[in-house]
C-alpha cells in the first residue's frame, strides 16, 4: 500500500484521540513544543543553513531564513495560543423547539486538514499549533526547498505529541520526492480540507487538479488608495511600510493608486523615504544584492515624469499595462495616477485580488465609501496592508489568508479550523408531520 495513503489513513484514524481531549491538555502540549523549539535551536538553524546552502532562488531568501529572533517568536506564538480561549465545543446558539426537540450547535473540528505551501518554516509550527488546539490532524506538504528545516520542526511536534501520550499521526509531513500528488489530491474521505499557500501558480494548480474541498488563500495583489486630502508624511510612511518592511509576503503593497493633487508633494516624499530605505535594507535582506536594495518602480507618465527628477533612474520604469493587477512578492510596485475618489474607488475594486486593500484618507465620505464598496477580505482606513495577519489579528496564528467568501475569509485563525455540528435532544420522540 502507498506509503502516504497509510499515513492520511493513520490521521484520519487517530484524530478523535486530539479532539477529545480538554482545553487544558491541549495546551501542554503546546507548551511542550515551545519548550522543544528552545533546547533545539540550534539543531533547526543547522537543518535551515543546509537548505539555504541548496537554495536556487535569491528572492526566497528572507522567506526561508530562521534566525534566533524568528525562532523566538515561534515559541512566543506558541505560548500566545494557549493564552486564547477555546474553539471547541462552543455552543452556538441554542433552542427549544415546540416539537420537543432541545437542539444546539455546536463547534467541532475540521477533522484532518492538508496544507500545501511554500519555503516559509515557521509556517510549520503555526499550523501544526492551530490544529492541535482545534483538534485537528495536519498533513503538511511543504516547499522540497525547505524540507530539512521542516523535518526537523515536525519532529519536534511529534515528540510533544509523544510526551502526552498521543500519537505522531496527528501530524504528517509530506517528503517531496514522494509521488504526493495523485494520492493527496484525490483523498476523499480522508482529507476534510486542502489549504493551498503560496503563488497564485500553485493556489490555480491544486484547484484545478484536486477533488478535495478546499480554502484558496488566493494571490495578494493589495492597493493603498491616496486620496487628495491626506497627510503626506504618514501616507508615505505607510506606504514605504507596505511595500517594503517584508516585499515577499501576500500582504505587501503592489499598485499605489494616488489621486492626482497628492502627485507631487507624496511622490517626493516617498522618493525620498524610498531612498533612505536602501540604506538599512541589507539588514534585512543579507542575501539580495546591492542593486536590488532599491524599491523599483513601474511609473504610470504622471508619476514617471515626478520621479525621474526626484529618484534614481536605474530603479525608475515606465509602467505597462501588464504591471497592474500584479502580485510582485519583490521589491517591485506600481503607480496609477487618477483624477478623482471615484475613479480610483472604481481602479482598486477592479484590480483587486480580494486580499487586503487600504485607502489613505481624511475625508470621511471617501473613507465610508471605500470601506464599504471594496469587495476584499480586509479593508483598511489610514493604515498599512501589512497588518493582515493572524498574530496581528489577535488569533495567535493562521492558516492563510482566505480569498474566499466560504467558509472562511480573511487571516484564518483557530475558528476558521472548525465547523459545527447540531446536537438534538429528545425525550423518546416521533416526528407527527
Amino acid at each position: 500500500m502507498n506509503n502516504l495513503l497509510v499515513k492520511l489513513q493513520n490521521a484520519k484514524k487517530y484524530q478523535p484521540s486530539l479532539a477529545l481531549l480538554s482545553l487544558a491538555e491541549r495546551n501542554k502540549i503546546l507548551i511542550s513544543a515551545a519548550e522543544l523549539l528552545e533546547k533545539n535551536k540550534r539543531k533547526i538553524l543547522s537543518a535551515n543553513d543546509q537548505d539555504l546552502k541548496n537554495l536556487q532562488r535569491v528572492d526566497m531568501h528572507d522567506r526561508l531564513v530562521l534566525n534566533d529572533k524568528r525562532l523566538l517568536s515561534m515559541e512566543q506564538g506558541l505560548q500566545a495560543l494557549t493564552k486564547l480561549p477555546d474553539s471547541l465545543n462552543k455552543i452556538l446558539e441554542k433552542k427549544d423547539l415546540k416539537n420537543g426537540l432541545h437542539l444546539s450547535k455546536i463547534s467541532v473540528p475540521l477533522g484532518v486538514v492538508a496544507v500545501i505551501y511554500e519555503s516559509r518554516p515557521n509556517v510549520t509550527i503555526d499550523l501544526a499549533a492551530l490544529a492541535i488546539k482545534t483538534g485537528n490532524a495536519l498533513v503538511l506538504k511543504g516547499g522540497s526547498e525547505a524540507y530539512r528545516t521542516n523535518k526537523v520542526l515536525v519532529s519536534l511536534i511529534h515528540q510533544a505529541l509523544a510526551k502526552h501520550r498521543l500519537s505522531p499521526n496527528l501530524v504528517c509531513l509530506i517528503d517531496s520526492k514522494e509521488n504526493w500528488q495523485k494520492v493527496l489530491l484525490n483523498a476523499h474521505g480522508l482529507v476534510d480540507v486542502l489549504v493551498p499557500r503560496g503563488s497564485q501558480g500553485l493556489i490555480e494548480w491544486v484547484i484545478k487538479n484536486s477533488r478535495l474541498p478546499i480554502i484558496e488563500t488566493g494571490a495578494g495583489v493589495c492597493h493603498i488608495f491616496v486620496d487628495a486630502d491626506v497627510n503626506v508624511a504618514k501616507a508615505a510612511d505607510i506606504i514605504v511600510n507596505a511595500k517594503a518592511q517584508r516585499p515577499d509576503v501576500c500582504n505587501a503593497l503592489d499598485t499605489v493608486v494616488i489621486h492626482r493633487k497628492s502627485l507631487n508633494a507624496v511622490m517626493s516624499e516617498l522618493a525620498k523615504k524610498f531612498i533612505a530605505f536602501s540604506q538599512w535594507a541589507p539588514l534585512r535582506c543579507a542575501m539580495v544584492p546591492i542593486g536590488q536594495r532599491y524599491v523599483e518602480i513601474f511609473a504610470d507618465d504622471e508619476s514617471y515624469r515626478i520621479l525621474k527628477n526626484v529618484y534614481p533612474m536605474k530603479f525608475l520604469r515606465k509602467a505597462k499595462p501588464t504591471d497592474f493587477g500584479k502580485e510582485f512578492l519583490s521589491l517591485k510596485m506600481s503607480i496609477k495616477t487618477v483624477g478623482s475618489f471615484e475613479e480610483g474607488l472604481a481602479f482598486v475594486k477592479q484590480k483587486t485580488s480580494g486580499h487586503s486593500e487600504s485607502i489613505l484618507s481624511k475625508n470621511p465620505k471617501h473613507i465610508a465609501r471605500f470601506l464599504n464598496e471594496v469587495d476584499a477580505a480586509v479593508v483598511y482606513q489610514n493604515a498599512s496592508t501589512r497588518f493582515t495577519d493572524g498574530g496581528e489579528f489577535g488569533m495567535g496564528a493562521e492558516a492563510g489568508i482566505s480569498t474566499q467568501k466560504l467558509h472562511a475569509r480573511g487571516p484564518m485563525g483557530m475558528e476558521a479550523l472548525t465547523s459545527y455540528k447540531w446536537v438534538a435532544k429528545g425525550d423518546w420522540l416521533v416526528r407527527k408531520q
